[in-house]
């Protein structure tokens, strides 16, 4: 027996696709995945339409999408990040359904609860058999942790994997089993690994980076939390890296092991797991190719779903056991709400990720970013977009000073005692104002075009049209 067939038509036809449908895919190749664009192609060619496109993520290398959406392939779109190129495009207002941005927790959620269906999940997949027993881990376009494919696997209606490398049945270490599975297509290659490659992927050498990397590290030292077995999730921005290497330097002076550090993982995190600053990585993303050859050898280096990530739905999840996150922000607000789905004229240009999950859980959010940014201040009177609620925000980190939630006495004394800048937020607001005037921005208000979920599927905002 064997659930391979010829091609993706062939796929797509035995699925029973139709107009209408819901069809999903994962973002483990990121600005390298070639699936994508290959199955709405085939679909467009096979002349269905209406179809309602739910990736967990679009990156710049899906642009092609937006033809399909012009000529009316594709007519709504649900997902958790939307790069800059498509965003710009889509905050003209051509997609015809309001988009639906989720996080990445509230995704499997509402999969998994059956708040959000789909008919035909597509899995890209570095490794398969001929079964449909699935790794990320191997293969020439290995992209590591399958996380966020996990509850597609589990609930679509049908499953189709696509393949660049067939093994021998069956797989021993496979992430998704056959169990889940319809179809199996072997293609010639379904992406480029190194595009996923997120963020800088280096520490920043910027003064003013280094500044707040320096402060970030001070604030989870003078915090409280920072002992055996502490846990920290961080991004692979280049002052996020920076305030990671600060925190491994304390962690090593100090013979502090954490429990485990977790997130979209970077070479960086795997040399403190290797360092001994943690005992684990939880793995449901990999940045870097570090990160999946970390993930393929070494046992302490696990992969997870995004629903243990960071589900609220679960009895139990990664974030929820957080101690300490470092986050970024397009826009913060004097309420310590964060924008991370716009820029300051309301442009999609990303999405809250696990950025609202991770603060929800997590002992200490910090926020970390320049007081200023294109001449534009990033501490604004409201938010363009509400993407993480202020009172899931603890600290905002900038190089002119620390701003404390007005929540969180004990940590705003904490770091004073530590001799740390800590000053108001709306004095850090005051003086961005000086140095680039006091911006006057204006909400569009076009049509409603896209609808910002919380973590809990309740609506937090909404995006109008450019």
């Amino acid at each position: 027996m064997s659930k391979l067939v010829k091609n993706l038509k062939e796929a797509i036809t035995l699925c029973g696709l139709k107009d209408g449908m819901t069809i999903s895919f994962h973002h483990h190749l990121r600005n390298g995945d070639y699936v994508l664009n290959a199955v709405v192609d085939e679909i467009a060619a096979m002349g269905i339409k209406d179809i309602n496109l739910h990736a967990s993520s679009l990156f710049d290398i899906h642009l092609p999408v937006i033809e399909h959406i012009k000529n009316g392939v594709i007519t709504g779109i649900e997902t958790d990040y939307i790069s800059t190129g498509v965003g710009k495009q889509l905050s003209q207002g051509i997609l015809k359904n309001p988009i639906i941005f989720r996080t990445h927790g509230g995704r499997p959620a509402d999969i998994i609860s059956g708040r959000s269906h789909i008919d035909v999940a597509f899995v890209a997949a570095p490794s398969s058999d001929k079964m449909g027993n699935i790794t990320g881990k191997n293969g020439k376009s290995a992209c590591g942790s399958l996380g966020y494919a996990f509850a597609d696997a589990m609930c679509a209606d049908k499953v189709v994997v696509v393949t660049d490398n067939i093994v021998d049945y069956p797989m021993y270490d496979y992430s998704i089993p056959e169990t889940n599975i319809d179809y199996v297509v072997n293609v010639d290659k379904i992406g480029n690994p190194s595009g996923i490659v997120s963020g800088t992927t280096k520490i920043t050498r910027d003064p003013v980076g280094l500044v707040m990397a320096d402060y970030a590290a001070k604030v989870i030292k003078a915090s409280s939390l920072l002992k055996d077995g502490f846990s920290f999730q961080t991004g692979a921005g280049g002052a996020s890296l920076a305030a990671a290497k600060y925190l491994k330097d304390i962690m090593l002076a100090e013979k502090i092991t954490g429990s485990y550090c977790m997130g979209g993982i970077t070479g960086y995190m795997v040399d403190m797991l290797n360092c001994g600053c943690f005992e684990s990585l939880m793995d449901v993303q990999c940045f870097d190719l570090d990160a999946v050859n970390s993930l393929r050898t070494n046992p302490k280096h696990k992969e997870v779903s995004a629903e243990h990530y960071a589900s609220p739905d679960v009895k139990s999840n990664l974030v929820n056991s957080l101690d300490v996150v470092i986050l970024g922000a397009t826009e913060i607000d004097t309420d310590f709400n964060v924008n991370v789905h716009t820029d300051s004229s309301g442009c999609i240009m990303g999405g809250s990720g696990g950025h609202s999950d991770a603060a929800a859980g997590a002992k200490l959010t910090m926020i970390i970013a320049p007081l200023v940014r294109a001449r534009v201040s990033v501490i604004t009177d409201r938010v363009t977009c509400i993407s993480t609620p202020g009172n899931t925000v603890d600290v905002l980190v900038t190089q002119r000073g620390i701003a404390i939630n007005p929540l969180r006495t004990e940590l705003r004394d904490r770091l004073k005692d530590a001799g740390l800048p800590v000053v108001d937020i709306f004095d850090l607001k005051k003086k961005a104002d000086s140095i680039c005037g006091e911006a006057k921005i204006e909400r569009a208000k076009g049509k409603v075009i896209a609808n910002v979920l919380y973590r809990d599927a309740s609506l937090i905002d909404t995006i109008r049209m450019i």
